[in-house]
């Protein structure tokens, strides 16, 4: 079994110092063991997520002879439990050894078998909290470890565990019967008597003294504290903002050091005493805590003093917020300009002059602030802002920052989040508003980015965008639009279809075809083996009526039940509207089977399909538990017309921007590369069989337009100048390629692609309608092409994607 460092432990080579330290108030069922304790214990054994197979608790002897354990037994409690579930122990700990209890597996045969136990039980432990006690022939309890809560314990209950995590007792010659100071949570590390012993001196049982020490110390300059898992006294600062269960204080004299922080957080479990003003002095432990347990292992970890001993000393003034973009501005859109790899970034360079993972480590606890702040991503959880000033970035056309490159993110932003106001007062922001004044408050790290706490609820000034309306089409022109629509189920309310609707009538003018993503079944997220999705295009088909929209057809192939990915039970698929009042029709040319893939065929008019409806390779692996490709043929003023709706794999999985992995991996994609090669292959035929085959692919694409996604699909040769299939975003200016806005970063994931004969006129490709449109050889547009502003942008929207449209002129 490899080795697993145990960050929460002191040294274990050298005997602690036996002088007065660190106060903690001992409540204890017993007294401070002389021998036997508890060094650790984990219940996540065989789990989800789990790296060990089974479940253990591991003892140590603090003594300095050996202890025979004949008649000894461990107990185990549930986390309110009364009756112990036994475990017999046997044999003898060697002074300073340990010893391991091997309990239940669980289900999780891939996960790493323990360390040979010295004992075995078949207890199936919690994997977040409970009670284990030690129990001499006499009876007597000699030691106790109550955790997650569990109760009753010694002292304090130690933090809960997750299926990646144990409790272990940071040295074992350090018993103060109190669990919460006692021991702490992180990786769990079984040792069993094969282990080196420790000599612990005789009288060990008090707790070490431990120097005083400054915040800018406790920080330094990295990530991880150099402090990490020890004590420290005396630390002193004053109180800046005061959560439910800890406050965070700073320095009232700087270091004159930007690399090191002077905040710090303090975890005091319960709502601490000690008020925003008051200067106070603490003892505690330096932790380096992962937000998110198991859920958040790509998490990076805040610093913070847990198990304090808090004294109030006095009170001062709260130190002026570091102002963003006036103080210090953070690197524009470099998040590591290290070379690209994949090492946990604890272990990298610090340099905050030039990495904004670093810049924002090197503020974290501490009061910042933003004034006058541009808004460039709409509230949701968080309101994603850059300053006011200092700001030189790849600006999008409404006013927020362009993912244009995966070495070029929005590095500057920061996400002012509520979590220290009434729950739900964030106000509703768009793209373009500004927050006026100062925004201000500690800054913090969870779920994989650095956010200001603000401790007032900011005011929003309305920058006036407005939802997009594109002009008429003209008649010779084939409108054809991508539109995702958000798990849209007949459970939703009416609004919902109405306020869809009211976007495909009024601002996308009613395309003429409408591939749509994300059509849940008839009975929505509820798992009852329902796959027909009939009553949720009926009624948005009514509610185009009801807007005074054309009628629409909708066309679908049903997908196996919970075979496609999303939410299970909601079977979201692939639809294609049409309309019926144009000179438009649908080939129907069998029914199209949830297994059975389309293929390409000819006649004397060219290229055709199999299955239209038509499902593109639903056996490929590449499409297990993902959507499939819906593609049907049409007739439109006399030419064939073929249309595929694609919805490729989400991005989930992939590391963070500002996450623990620097450079971040992203996994998700060999599923889309292996999705656009099977979409490509149908081009492929389509082209082969007719190279002025009328082609258009639209939706979801679920990578960007620099990605190899998007190669694979318009079929790029690097340095060739040539493509079989065009990607329209591309064609736009920088500034306007994005269909979607997440964490202040606006990005394409949503794409058209067209075939040659749809994307050039006498040889030239054609353009957006911004700008002139695009001409061939000076004649007309052969396309144009617009990505719909209506949703992204807005706090108040009705999907999470722009829609978009191209219109090919058809006219020969």
């Amino acid at each position: 079994m490899p080795a697993r460092r145990r960050r929460v432990l002191a040294a274990l080579t050298a005997a602690p110092l036996t002088l007065a330290g660190l106060a903690v108030a001992a409540q204890s069922a017993t007294a401070a063991s002389a021998d036997v304790v508890v060094s650790e214990a984990y219940g996540g054994g065989g789990n989800s997520k789990a790296t060990l197979r089974s479940d253990f608790v591991e003892l140590a002897n603090r003594a300095t002879t050996e202890v025979d354990l004949t008649g000894w037994t461990l107990r185990y409690y549930s986390k309110t439990g009364t009756t112990p579930q036994t475990t017999a122990l046997r044999g003898s700990i060697k002074a300073g050894g340990r010893y391991l209890v091997q309990q239940a597996d669980g289900a999780n045969d891939a996960a790493e078998a323990l360390p040979t136990p010295d004992a075995t039980g078949t207890v199936p432990m919690s994997g977040s909290g409970a009670r284990v006690d030690v129990v001499n022939p006499d009876g007597a309890v000699v030691d106790r470890l109550g955790w997650g809560g569990a109760a009753p314990a010694e002292g304090v209950a130690a933090d809960g565990t997750d299926n990646t995590t144990s409790v272990a007792r940071r040295d074992i010659c350090t018993d103060t019967d109190n669990n919460s100071a006692d021991f702490a949570v992180g990786a769990p590390t079984p040792q069993n008597s094969t282990t080196e012993t420790v000599v612990c001196e005789p009288g060990t049982g008090e707790p070490p003294v431990v120097p005083s020490r400054t915040i800018p110390q406790i920080r330094g300059t990295a990530h991880l504290s150099p402090f990490d898992g020890t004590q420290v006294a005396e630390v002193e600062g004053v109180v800046t903002a005061v959560s439910r269960n800890g406050f965070w204080f700073q320095s009232t004299t700087a270091d004159d050091d930007a690399a090191t922080s002077e905040g710090l957080y303090v975890y005091t479990r319960t709502a601490p005493t000690a008020a925003v003003g008051d200067t106070v002095s603490v003892d505690g432990y330096v932790e380096e805590f992962r937000p998110g347990g198991s859920a958040g292992w790509d998490n990076l970890t805040t610093t913070e003093l847990t198990s304090p001993v808090v004294r109030v000393t006095g009170t001062a003034e709260v130190p002026a917020p570091v102002v963003l973009g006036e103080d210090r501005t953070a690197p524009q859109q470099t998040i590591d300009a290290d070379d690209p790899k994949s090492v946990e970034y604890a272990d990298a360079a610090f340099l905050p002059e030039r990495d904004a993972i670093d810049f924002y480590e090197s503020l974290e606890g501490m009061q910042v602030g933003v004034r006058d702040a541009q808004v460039v991503g709409p509230t949701g959880y968080e309101i994603p802002v850059v300053p006011g000033s200092g700001v030189d970035a790849t600006r999008s056309s409404a006013g927020g920052v362009v993912y244009s490159g995966y070495d070029r993110p929005n590095a500057m932003r920061v996400l002012v989040d509520d979590v220290l106001l009434p729950s739900g007062s964030l106000p509703d922001a768009d793209i373009k508003d500004t927050l006026p004044g100062l925004v201000a408050g500690p800054l913090d790290y969870s779920f994989s980015n650095f956010k200001l706490l603000a401790t007032q609820v900011p005011t929003v000034q309305d920058g006036g965008l407005e939802r997009e309306v594109i002009q008429p089409q003209r008649d010779r022109e084939l409108s054809v639009a991508a539109f995702n629509v958000e798990n849209l189920a007949p459970s939703n309310p009416q609004s919902k279809f109405d306020r869809l609707a009211g976007q495909i009538v009024t601002n996308l003018r009613s395309p003429d075809i409408i591939a749509v993503e994300e059509v849940r079944d008839a009975s929505g997220p509820t798992d009852d083996g329902t796959v027909d999705s009939t009553a949720t295009t009926d009624r948005l088909i009514a509610a185009i009526e009801a807007q005074g929209g054309p009628t629409y057809e909708a066309n679908w192939v049903n997908p196996q039940d919970k075979a496609d990915g999303g939410q299970p039970g909601g079977n979201i698929r692939n639809v294609l509207l049409h309309r019926t009042d144009r000179d438009i029709t649908f080939t129907e040319r069998s029914s199209g089977a949830a297994d059975r893939a389309t293929s390409v065929t000819t006649d004397r008019k060219g290229a055709l399909l199999t299955e239209s409806p038509g499902r593109i390779a639903p056996s490929s692996p590449a499409f297990d538990n993902s959507r499939k490709p819906l593609i049907g043929e049409y007739r439109y003023r006399g030419e064939r017309v073929f249309v595929a709706a694609v919805h490729f794999s989400s991005k989930g999985g992939d590391d963070p921007l500002f996450g623990r992995w620097q450079q971040p991996v992203r996994s998700s994609e060999d599923a889309r590369h292996a999705q656009a090669r099977e979409v490509r292959s149908i081009a492929d035929d389509l082209l082969a069989a007719d190279p002025e085959a009328k082609f258009v692919v639209a939706g979801d694409v679920n990578d960007f337009e620099f990605s190899q996604t998007a190669d694979i699909l318009a079929d790029v040769v690097e340095g060739s100048g040539s493509t079989a299939m065009t990607d329209l975003p591309r064609t736009l200016p920088q500034s306007d390629r994005w269909t979607y806005v997440y964490e202040g970063n606006s990005r394409v994931l949503d794409h058209i692609f067209v075939s040659p004969s749809l994307a050039t006129l006498d040889g030239t490709v054609g353009g957006p309608w911004r700008g002139a449109r695009g001409k061939g050889q000076g004649q007309r547009p052969a396309f144009s092409y617009d990505i719909v502003r209506t949703n992204s942008p807005f706090a108040d929207r009705d999907s999470d994607h722009d829609p978009q449209v191209v219109r090919p002129d058809l006219k020969k």
